[in-house]
């Protein structure tokens, strides 16, 4: 890939498809490219009292660091289980989806793991794709069968479940039930700043569209299409700013279109970050939680923005 940083502020690969956005970019921060070399960049999360960024590279089978301080990138976890979305809960624990093992573990602070989820109703998950964790301790997550499809990113297997779910762990009493049953292959989620919406990847439907529920406790009603993409335009992992903006990863249409492309909290488009590639997932960190790092194919990238983003992505 030919990739240069821009020398310029206003960086031109920030662009405003709205006037809104502009309060949210800073004309004197451009996108840098902080490291590449892998095969399917996935599920950054920001370890904040380390100072490093943690991403997935599925195929690879490898969890990758990426240290703040020096810039350099060593392995977090290898193997790794084709491990795809992290996210931490509220007590600083990383909880991660796994493909191989088809289910969500949390890694304790002795370093040991704990089996979160890897079967409903006795029968074995697809590949948990993403997760997020909600103020009152519980982890929700998607369960495509992407990891199951081949060997790319995983094992083939049979799926045993009809429908691809989006599941709920109790917090306290670890209970999993299904949420929702009726995505088409779900994908990345987050909640609103407020929790009272949980967004939802719909990544089989033609075209895609990021779905909307509202969030009722431990149950989900008023399903809508929240945001119904153009022909072409892939949205994959995304997070949610303090406002209530979400900023998703977008890509494989081709130039323009590949990188991360920001709605408001009405659905409408007002920013686009370009990169030379596709980006499949994004998180904010830093010490202000106001960097935005972009985990796309082949390389992690990073901006720093004019927001925050919101607890528990």
């Amino acid at each position: 890939m030919s990739w240069q940083e821009s020398l310029r502020y206003p960086d031109p690969a920030v662009r405003s498809l709205d006037p809104s956005f502009n309060r949210l970019r800073l004309p004197l921060a451009s996108v840098e490219r902080l490291w590449t070399g892998s095969r399917w960049g996935e599920g950054p999360v920001w370890l904040g009292d380390q100072r490093c960024l943690l991403w997935s590279d599925i195929p690879n089978n490898r969890v990758l660091r990426w240290d703040e301080e020096t810039g350099a990138v060593t392995h977090f976890r290898k193997p790794s289980n084709n491990a795809n979305g992290h996210t931490r809960d509220r007590q600083g624990r990383i909880v991660a989806c796994e493909h191989l093992g088809r289910r969500v573990i949390r890694h304790e602070y002795d370093g040991s793991i704990t089996v979160i989820a890897d079967s409903y109703q006795g029968r074995k998950l697809n590949s948990p794709n993403d997760v997020v964790v909600k103020s009152d301790g519980s982890i929700w997550f998607t369960d495509p069968p992407f990891g199951i499809g081949g060997f790319y990113e995983g094992e083939k297997f049979t799926p045993e479940h009809p429908h691809t779910n989006v599941y709920r762990v109790d917090g306290n009493s670890g209970k999993i039930t299904c949420v929702c049953d009726d995505v088409d292959h779900p994908n990345g989620l987050a909640f609103s700043p407020d929790e009272s919406v949980l967004y939802v990847v719909e990544s089989r439907s033609d075209p895609r569209n990021i779905l909307a529920y509202d969030v009722n406790g431990a149950t989900l009603s008023n399903r809508r299409v929240f945001i119904r993409t153009e022909p072409g335009e892939t949205p994959d992992g995304f997070r949610v700013d303090v406002e209530g903006n979400l900023w998703c990863g977008w890509g494989m249409g081709g130039p323009g279109l590949d990188g991360v492309k920001v709605f408001n909290s009405a659905g409408a488009p007002i920013g686009f970050i370009d990169l030379p590639e596709r980006c499949a997932n994004v998180c904010f960190g830093g010490r202000h939680r106001n960097r935005l790092f972009m985990a796309a194919a082949h390389s992690l990238y990073a901006l720093y923005v004019n927001t925050q983003g919101a607890a528990g992505g």
